[in-house]
Parts: C-alpha cells; structure tokens; sequence
C-alpha cells in the first residue's frame, strides 16, 4: 500500500510531497476499506502544497480530496454496502492512496460507470453548475461569458450551459487552446485581451450578458466585466493569474456591475444535505449517462506522485491529471 504524504508546504509542489509505504489496521465498528481507483489533481490541491489555498490541513497530511473507489471489505455490522460497490470517496480523506479506511456511512454508492470520470464529481462540477445556478435567474437562450474556459470547471460549464439551452462565450489564453474549446461545444470561442468586449459584442449580435464567470483575475476580470450588461454578475473563483481581481470603476459605477466570490467549500458549509444529496444526485445521472465528461490529460500510479503533481501545476497542459493507483 502506497500513499502520497506531504510533510511541509513550499513554493515547488512537487518537491515537498513523496509516496510512502503504510499499513491499515483491522477493521473496526462500522468501517469499511476501499480500494482507490481514481483520484484527480485540482488546483486547489497544488495550492494546498504551496500553502496558498484558503483551508489547509494540519501536517503532516495526504493529498487529495476527491476520488472514487471499490469497497474490499466491511465489517460485519456494516449495513447497505458489500463488497465489490464503486463508492464515492469522503471529500477531503486524502485520496491520493491505493487503500484507505473510513467509516461505512461516509461513502455513496455509485451506479457502476467510468471511474475516472466519476472520480472528479465533488469538486469542478458542482462549481459549475452551483455557479451557473446561484448568483443570476438564468433563462433559455440567454449567455453566460467565462475565461479559463478550456479548464475542467470550464469544460462542464459548457456541457451544463447547453443542457439549460444557454449559451456560451468562452475565452482563453492561448490560441493553441481555440479547438479544443469549439469541440466540446463552447458557442463562441475567444482569445483573452484588452478588446474583448468589443469581440464579444460582435460575436453575439449585442447580446446582453447578465453573468460572468472567472478563474483568472488579474486584469482578465476587467477584460470579462467590460463584456457583462448592465446590472450583470461577474462571480471569481480563482486567480490563474496569481494577481489580485482588477476591475476599473467604469464597470461598478456607470453600469452597476457586481463582483461577486465562489467557493465551493463554503457552499458545502451552509447547504443542507438534501441539497447537497440533490446537486450530486442530477450530476451523478448524468456522468453515468455520459452527458457530462471533460478531458483526461494523463493518469500516474500513487508511486509517480511528484511526476503528477508537476504536470498538474504546469500551463499547458490538455485534460485533468489524475492518480489511479495499480
């Protein structure tokens, strides 16, 4: 058994976690063991390396906080979950691991689907979805406008926009990032800079872009802000960038626009377990169905950890990496 442990945090990600070796306990009251099939890299997780992410665990820690898994075993007054059922992982267990053990209540059962996909169902898409649902009343036919668009949040919120009948604008840093974008549906497709809003006009007709979506900041957020209507919602999520959101007083003062924060661990704070059990059960049903997938760019064995960490961390790099122990 193998898991990736972190004794430190610095400024190289990779350089501060390593694979070790461990051992599980007998199986006690109530718990079951699980068996890691997949467990993917966000940039959450190389942000809790560096120490930069807004909660942070004690050390030392494991890396990972989602993932999906097959159960070994359960102990004999374990009810409702048997041998050999994909499960979801508990959100922040320190998922990058072959095996781990945790109490039988804390796990889902999952319908049996792709197990790579299913391993990134707690973080990328219910941001997308909460934050198309949360922040604007969204109808048919209207647009939403985001940059990072060819990242994983970006990729489902294209695939959630068009299941709603949204749509829409999606910028990017690079040219090289253009096509992938157009096929996964993105309506318009455009590359970040000081004139984009004059683009985006004629790209959509004049369209009036009630909300903005962005992981940029920096002054990408004034670039997305110049593109929203007036009394439109611009919600941040991130800051690809590493600088600080800059908006110009024009956007605030003369059109009303609002700059708004997401955080997913907040929501999961506040929201209720019906509700929560209601954003996951729609998501679930449609990875099982294949309606909601985004890309894979490479998966390595726990025993690679430093290997994935630094392709994660990389600029470019084309679909989601993740740990899929052998």
């Amino acid at each position: 058994m193998l898991k990736a442990e972190y004794q430190q945090r610095g400024p190289v990600p990779q350089d501060v976690i390593a694979a070790v070796p461990f051992d599980l306990p007998e199986l006690g009251a109530g718990e079951a063991r699980v068996k890691v099939l997949a467990a993917p890299i966000n940039p959450s997780d190389v942000l809790t390396l560096t120490g930069e992410y807004g909660m942070l665990p004690p050390l030392p820690a494991i890396g990972g906080n989602e993932g999906v898994g097959r159960v070994e075993a359960v102990a004999a007054d374990v009810e409702g979950l048997k041998p050999g059922q994909m499960v979801l992982l508990p959100v922040g267990c320190g998922t990058w691991r072959s095996h781990l053990q945790v109490k039988a209540k804390q796990l889902i059962a999952l319908p049996e689907a792709d197990p790579l996909q299913l391993a990134m169902l707690t973080v990328n898409p219910p941001t997308a979805y909460l934050m198309l649902r949360e922040f604007v009343d969204l109808k048919p036919g209207d647009w939403v406008i985001q940059n990072a668009a060819n990242s994983g949040v970006g990729s489902y919120l294209i695939q959630l926009a068009k299941i709603r009948g949204l749509k829409t604008v999606n910028v990017v840093r690079r040219e090289s990032a253009i096509d992938t974008v157009n096929a996964e549906g993105g309506d318009v497709v455009l590359v970040d800079g000081r004139d984009l809003h004059k683009r985006v006009r004629e790209a959509t007709g004049g369209a009036a872009i009630k909300l903005g979506i962005d992981a940029v900041a920096g002054q990408s957020t004034d670039h997305l802000a110049q593109c929203l209507a007036e009394e439109g919602v611009l919600v941040n999520y991130g800051r690809m960038s590493g600088e600080p959101c800059q908006v110009t007083p024009s956007s605030f003062v003369f059109r009303d626009v609002t700059l708004r924060g997401f955080w997913l661990a907040k929501w999961f704070q506040k929201a209720s377990q019906a509700e929560q059990m209601q954003v996951f059960g729609e998501l679930i049903g449609l990875i099982a169905q294949g309606k909601l997938k985004t890309r894979i760019g490479a998966t390595y064995d726990v025993s690679e950890i430093q290997q994935a960490v630094a392709a994660a961390a990389a600029g470019e790099r084309d679909g989601k990496i993740l740990v899929v122990p052998k």
